[in-house]
């Protein structure tokens, strides 16, 4: 039974997209608690499963009882269980706090966003498990197209932002497929584990070069690593507070999964790292990345495009680390998925409680909000100082880990490129602390209290305290979940 448990971990919320998109016709209210509910079985679920697979070992699943490589194969292990948990955990915040949000923004199409949310979470959950390269193209079209849906229900440029996500996703797309067409043509397999066993006895040297150039050009844009991160900013700034807070804690966590998954399960660290020239490239290029795009975090007033800047520096961090080849480096790289995750999904909630209860997030918008809101900006100086890297944050750990790695693989470039990323995060979110704690919004002499109310607040505030435990436990979650789960050539 076990062994099956993912899969329910998995259906959970495709099996509640139907009922919640019929009923919420006529019991609208209802689809906020339907999608929460089948969210809630599948975190217990995929906590459950992590348990199980740190206790027995990889789970192997094929649909259909098709032998490999012919039918699709899904395999969890502990990265895999580790991401089923994020996902599910994070998504379950992300459509708690949407009961309210949704309901202010998209009046009388809450159930479709509830439909359209629940079916991106079941090909977010799908990706990170799925072992066979052409599910995992359609997995990432699924989750896309419903992204683009959750977008274009925003207001004002909500529309535009998500035609330009639509044109990029689709080129990010056509890179992947024609990627895995020439491994396909290559090899004649589209399981993973397969293709990995007959890459090393191809004579194909510049055919093979050429599929992993197209997937990583592909992960790239899905993720928005710079200078590929054009459709992200807009995106995550127009979108409804409920899709963002959705989207940005795990698309792009999601997409850097996927290239590690690409890097050493579908080729090998051998393979991914033999032009030293090439690995160079890509580290200077996320150092770009990690500069770049703080400085253009540093350049906004509104709170959500600042987010979202913060986010391309953060894919920065990732994919730095793991092309940094070494253990270290990695072991920050797939920490970083994690603590990232809960750190931009705890900022955005706090701009969904603001956004609830000022009307907007431009920072002149939290003039006065330390007395208004205290339990709201508590949290989200929490979230912040996590971002800046201030211990016992979770922040912190995997920032240490990923600069320890840069200094023992030489890259200074990066290293000073993450020291100055965690200053401009300084710089931004302290003037935010301070015109939150010293400034008065004008024409109003006494503030009251008035916080987002109980949906909103309360993953708010989990969250905020999330980020101070994964901080604490950081070395259980290495030591005993991404340690041994690291390529043995590492």
């Amino acid at each position: 039974m076990t062994q099956n448990l993912f899969i329910y971990a998995i259906m959970a919320p495709l099996l509640a997209a139907l009922p919640v998109n019929l009923m919420a016709r006529s019991y609208r209210p209802w689809a906020g608690t339907v999608a929460v509910g089948a969210l809630i079985f599948s975190a217990v679920t995929s906590t459950v499963v992590l348990a199980d697979v740190l206790k027995n070992g990889t789970i192997r699943y094929t649909l259909g009882n098709w032998p490999v490589p012919f039918g699709m194969e899904l395999i969890v292990d502990p990265l895999g269980a580790m991401m089923l948990v994020v996902v599910s955990v994070c998504a379950l915040f992300a459509i708690s706090s949407a009961i309210r949000s949704a309901s202010d923004e998209m009046p009388g199409q809450e159930h479709l966003f509830f439909t359209l949310a629940l079916i991106m979470i079941t090909g977010l959950m799908g990706l990170v498990v799925s072992a066979d390269a052409f599910n995992i193209y359609v997995l990432l079209e699924i989750t896309a197209i419903t992204c683009y849906g959750l977008i274009a229900m925003g207001r004002g440029r909500a529309p535009l932002a998500s035609f330009n996500y639509v044109i990029m996703g689709t080129i990010g797309a056509c890179f992947y497929l024609l990627g895995i067409g020439y491994l396909y043509i290559l090899t004649g397999s589209l399981n993973m584990p397969d293709i990995a066993g007959i890459i090393p006895g191809l004579d194909a040297p510049a055919a093979v070069a050429t599929s992993f150039a197209f997937l990583m050009v592909g992960l790239w844009i899905k993720m928005g690593f710079f200078p590929l991160h054009g459709w992200l900013p807009n995106a995550y700034t127009y979108a409804p507070s409920a899709t963002s807070v959705l989207m940005a804690p795990l698309m792009t966590k999601v997409s850097v999964f996927l290239m590690i998954r690409v890097m050493f399960f579908l080729y090998t660290p051998e393979y991914a790292f033999d032009h030293p020239d090439v690995q160079q490239l890509i580290i200077w290029a996320a150092a770009l990345a990690i500069v770049v795009a703080s400085s253009f975090a540093l350049a906004q007033t509104e709170f959500k495009k600042m987010l979202a800047y913060v986010v391309v520096a953060e894919v920065g961090y990732m994919v730095g680390g793991v092309w940094l080849a070494n253990s270290t480096g990695l072991t920050g790289a797939i920490l970083h998925i994690v603590n990232d995750a809960l750190m931009t999904l705890v900022m955005f909630l706090a701009a969904s409680a603001v956004i609830y209860k000022v009307g907007a997030s431009r920072f002149s918008d939290f003039a006065g909000l330390y007395r208004k809101m205290p339990i709201t900006m508590a949290a989200f100086t929490l979230g912040a100082f996590a971002l800046i890297g201030v211990p016992p944050t979770c922040g912190f750990f995997s920032k240490w880990y990923l600069i320890l790695g840069g200094i023992e693989a030489g890259q200074f470039s990066y290293v000073a490129a993450l020291v100055v990323s965690s200053l401009v995060n300084a710089v931004i979110f302290f003037r935010i602390i301070e015109i939150a704690f010293f400034q008065k919004p004008e024409g109003e002499d006494v503030l009251r209290r008035a916080e987002a109310p109980l949906p909103i607040l309360a993953p708010l505030v989990v969250g905020a305290i999330a980020l101070i435990v994964v901080g604490l436990f950081s070395g259980q979650i290495v030591g005993g979940l991404i340690a041994p789960a690291l390529p043995w050539s590492f």
